[in-house]
């Protein structure tokens, strides 16, 4: 199996966001497809098209894979990164959601057929889009995500992520916060994406009290079919040096899910 890449731009007035759009060469892209799409931007991160352990199952499956580049991310330089920050935090979320419409437009997938991704801060992307624009995606997976924007600075290492999110402690900055947190923006009564919140027990960087929060408050607020789950791994931290049969179990896990709301069904052998 070989993997066919596209670079795309999202081009609206004063912006461009690029992504990459990655599929089997021997599929047939005519018609939408089940497609997985990742995020970031955060923290002068850079996010490339490189590989990561789910992405070859998904692939292989024939499933397509979308890989963002959204402002807050470090692969555009200084201003890139200072565009999602802050006060402008919520063109991460406004880049993410803009290349969500811009697949159904060109008909790489549909809404029904959309799972997104992110870990970390990763997980604060899908978790703010999924409450601004639950009608784009069929799936959330948000992991280890930063859910309480309005506490996060009170735990372990949070107060370091003022540096991007800024602190609710400053009466202008906990309006920002309040605007995008995640828990925050729950609304009862809403139809929501099939969610898979996913955490680790021992996490000491993202506490895992911010996804137990979020999905609670999810499950309450859920006003249609589709579930809300949580994966909880025990004996484990933020994500760094864990096992690789605990990696592998857990991508099983977020892609089998993202799969059976996709309608993915991988081609027989």
């Amino acid at each position: 199996m070989s993997p066919e890449i596209t670079v795309t731009r999202v081009v609206e007035p004063g912006r461009e966001v690029p992504y990459f759009v990655i599929s089997r060469a021997d599929r047939d892209l005519s018609e939408p497809r089940p497609t997985l799409m990742y995020g970031y931007g955060g923290f002068r991160v850079p996010i490339f098209a490189d590989y990561r352990p789910g992405w070859p199952a998904w692939l292989a499956a024939g499933g397509v894979l979308v890989i963002t580049n959204l402002r807050g991310g470090g692969e555009y330089g200084s201003a890139w990164y200072e565009a999602g920050r802050l006060k402008n935090k919520q063109n991460v979320f406004d880049d993410f959601i803009a290349v969500a419409e811009h697949l159904q437009k060109t008909r790489v997938t549909t809404a029904a057929q959309l799972a997104i991704h992110g870990r970390s801060n990763g997980g604060l992307l899908v978790g703010a889009v999924m409450t601004q624009r639950p009608d784009l995606f069929a799936v959330a997976l948000p992991g280890v995500g930063v859910m309480d924007l309005l506490r996060f600075h009170l735990f372990t290492v949070g107060a370091a992520w003022a540096s991007d999110f800024g602190l609710p402690d400053d009466p202008e900055q906990f309006e920002d916060l309040l605007a995008y947190s995640p828990l925050h923006n729950l609304h009862d009564g809403t139809t929501y994406p099939a969610t898979l919140v996913v955490t680790g027990d021992h996490d000491d960087r993202v506490v895992p009290l911010h996804s137990h929060k979020f999905m609670a408050t999810l499950q309450h607020a859920q006003a249609g079919s589709a579930p809300v789950l949580t994966r909880i791994e025990v004996d484990t931290g933020h994500g760094f040096g864990k096992p690789a049969a605990m990696v592998a179990s857990e991508w099983a896990d977020l892609l089998a899910f993202a799969a059976h709301h996709t309608g993915l069904v991988p081609p027989e052998q």
